[in-house]
């Protein structure tokens, strides 16, 4: 064979020779190249922005115009639970721990082609779930619908549940081995969440092969993604919060004439992510969503909400530092354990016969905690990363603002007597608003390579700061 005929195997990723002593990388390795693929966050926190927006574009046409979702298994509502929870969810959970474990355990960042490839894995999947009732319809027109129907939304869902299935278990043994070899083992929390969430998904998507309704572990999903929120939130709070005091003690400096007696005065506590209330919290909205699981409707599982609320609002008092709290990330984040809390309240009463469905608190945790606590990690750790500084124009206040609004009309629209869809149509605008200025505002730094002459998936590079500190 000459050399100018010489051609291998281009989907594999390796190299196709063209002509003498002329080599071209593959597809694979080409994508791999770009800008949008040197760090896992960046095609996943792009996905989970734009995809927030499609999916409830989608829903807001449903609600608001009879417009027709995808065909699924369980209908409408379940395929909107099932994409918010593990679409747009799972996608920021992908990059988040992509990104973090590699830093948290002190081990090389994740090949590109590691990214390209999980990628991959979660758009096929999303495209066989919305395919699943497509499917299904073909089939039964082959076996017969009188007959067949059972064999025919099995055929159909198949596809969508080994690819969901698979990508939550190829995340989990990706990110293993670092987390459990890690000397100090201090985030196995990630580890376990993570084996959580995989579960979850493999249990909606066997019951929807069984033939039962797999709602109930949408809302396991939601309790396991809560669990996440406070493990991330514990780790991303440290930086901001101790930033934003020491914003405060530089602020105060030049008011003070640092005498001695004066010096206690410019004292302000340190903040810490104490573990016995963030294990507490953990411990205790583990137990509510297994009691929900198990004891639907319970007065059980009422007190256990009404504890995980209480177990949450004592890792608030983590926070109360004064005035810098009041700053803008890191109120952002606090906002974030309030509408934890809040969600876990409500549920707890709906439970014990408050007159109030239970979807007011689940969609506080859904639409508020779990909402604004990935706009905050795409706002913080996803500038960081890619190179820049925390973006302080007004648009973050709009969008935190937007979600936190969403929530709370989607919430209000469990209670009695009220406009239901108007209610449910204004919110899912908010949320689009919401994300869809995420989008704008940081998708194009994902696709651009850095320009603070920092390297790979490191926090943002200050220009002349390591110069300066030399000096």
């Amino acid at each position: 064979m000459s050399m100018g005929d010489k051609t291998m195997n281009a989907g594999s990723g390796a190299v196709t020779e063209t002509g003498a002593g002329r080599t071209q990388p593959g597809w694979s390795k080409r994508l791999a190249a770009q800008p949008l693929f040197m760090c896992g966050f960046r095609p996943f926190f792009l996905l989970t922005a734009l995809y927030a927006v499609l999916v409830l574009l989608a829903w807001a046409g449903f609600l608001g115009f009879d417009l027709a979702v995808p065909a699924v298994a369980g209908g409408p509502f379940v395929w909107h639970a099932h994409e918010l929870m593990f679409g747009f969810g799972f996608a920021a959970v992908a990059g988040f721990v992509l990104t973090a474990v590699p830093e948290f355990t002190a081990t090389p960042p994740f090949a590109p082609r590691v990214a390209v490839r999980f990628v991959l894995l979660w758009l096929a999947a999303r495209v066989a779930f919305w395919m699943s009732g497509g499917l299904a319809a073909v089939a039964g027109g082959w076996l017969g619908w009188a007959d067949g129907l059972p064999a025919a939304e099995w055929i159909g869902h198949l596809p969508a549940a080994l690819l969901n299935i698979g990508f939550a278990c190829a995340l989990l043994v990706a990110v293993a081995p670092r987390l459990w070899r890690d000397p100090e083992r201090r985030q196995l929390g990630f580890l376990w969440g993570l084996a959580a969430m995989a579960a979850a998904v493999a249990g909606f998507h066997l019951d929807v092969l069984r033939g039962e309704y797999p709602m109930r572990w949408v809302l396991a999903g939601l309790g396991v993604m809560m669990t996440l929120v406070v493990v991330a939130m514990s780790r991303i709070s440290m930086r901001v919060m101790n930033d934003a005091l020491d914003a405060e003690r530089a602020r105060r400096l030049p008011a003070h004439t640092l005498r001695h007696d004066e010096e206690a005065e410019l004292e302000l506590p340190s903040y810490r992510a104490r573990p016995p209330r963030r294990n507490l919290a953990i411990a205790a909205i583990a137990g509510y969503t297994v009691a929900e699981f198990l004891l639907p409707g319970s007065p059980i599982t009422g007190w256990l909400g009404l504890g995980a609320a209480a177990a949450v609002f004592n890792l608030l008092n983590d926070w109360h530092v004064g005035r810098a709290l009041f700053t803008r990330w890191a109120f952002l984040l606090y906002a974030v354990y309030w509408l934890l809390a809040l969600g876990y309240l409500l549920l707890g009463l709906s439970h014990l016969g408050a007159p109030l469905a239970p979807s007011a608190g689940t969609h506080l945790l859904a639409i508020g905690a779990m909402g604004l606590s990935i706009l905050a990690v795409l706002c913080i750790a996803g500038r960081t990363h890619a190179g820049y500084p925390l973006d302080e124009r007004p648009w973050v206040g709009v969008a935190a603002a937007s979600i936190a609004i969403a929530a709370v009309l989607r919430a209000a629209s469990g209670l009695p007597d009220v406009p239901v869809p108007a209610l449910q149509l204004l919110a899912a605008l908010a949320w689009i608003l919401a994300f869809a200025l995420a989008a704008w505002r940081l998708g194009v730094l994902f696709v651009v390579a850095r320009v603070d002459g920092g390297a790979g998936c490191e926090e943002y590079h200050e220009p002349g700061a390591a110069e300066a500190s030399l000096r």
